[in-house]
């Protein structure tokens, strides 16, 4: 029944997706972070830097950020990603694109989160003597981190699924291997439920997990 499998690397296929989520999830967390901390700043600059990159990433659709780190960056502007390997850089350049958008959810969320903790605690820390940084990096991130893991668990589940996009510019995780059985196989419902199922299995253990850590974690108000 499954014979059409054969010769083909299904499970390399999803381990390049593992790959471009926990990359991109690392990577996007960090940016995220960074760019909700600039939405909050006292500095204008910072906050209208923040606040137009998130307005304007959020309102692109992905599949135009992949073409064009990979068809801008990398064929108009050389950019590389020191890598002369043209699947290594395709890969590279796939993260760097999830991770630009990504981060711009990432940041929204953690945002919604800093708006739970209550003013007087950042007026207190102002008080003694701490300044934005330290009041943002030990007291109102830590809590707002607890606050938004549903949300980020959303984020991540939504990030594993947009590693599809990768396939517009070659990378070969399992969208670009699906298509390729697709084109070469007659079983086209059974390859849609194979990989149907391989995105299943990548994902519904995430949103449990996290979900299940947000409510032992989440902040008692």
């Amino acid at each position: 029944m499954f014979d059409f499998l054969e010769g083909y690397d299904v499970l390399g296929a999803f381990w390049m997706t593992v790959k471009l989520t926990a990359l991109s999830a690392v990577g996007s967390l960090i940016w995220g972070t960074l760019l909700a901390a600039m939405r909050v700043s006292p500095v204008p600059l910072m906050r209208g830097f923040g606040t137009a990159y998130v307005n304007i990433v959020r309102n692109i659709p992905l599949t135009v950020i992949i073409l064009f780190c990979s068809a801008g960056l990398a064929d108009v502007f050389g950019v590389t990603m020191g890598a002369e390997d043209f699947k290594i850089q395709g890969f590279r350049l796939a993260v760097l694109g999830l991770v630009a958008y990504t981060a711009a959810f990432v940041c929204e969320a953690l945002r919604s989160g800093m708006n739970t903790v209550p003013l007087g605690q950042a007026e207190a820390a102002r008080a003694i003597g701490l300044s934005f940084t330290q009041t943002l990096s030990l007291i109102v991130l830590p809590q707002a981190f607890r606050s938004v893991i549903g949300p980020l668990a959303n984020v991540l589940i939504a990030l594993t699924k947009n590693t599809t996009v990768a396939a517009a510019i070659g990378v070969a995780e399992a969208a670009y291997l699906m298509k390729t059985m697709i084109e070469n196989e007659a079983q086209t419902l059974l390859i849609g439920a194979v990989f149907a199922f391989g995105f299943v299995v990548l994902t519904l253990p995430t949103g449990l997990i996290l979900g299940w850590l947000g409510k032992r974690l989440a902040v008692k108000r």
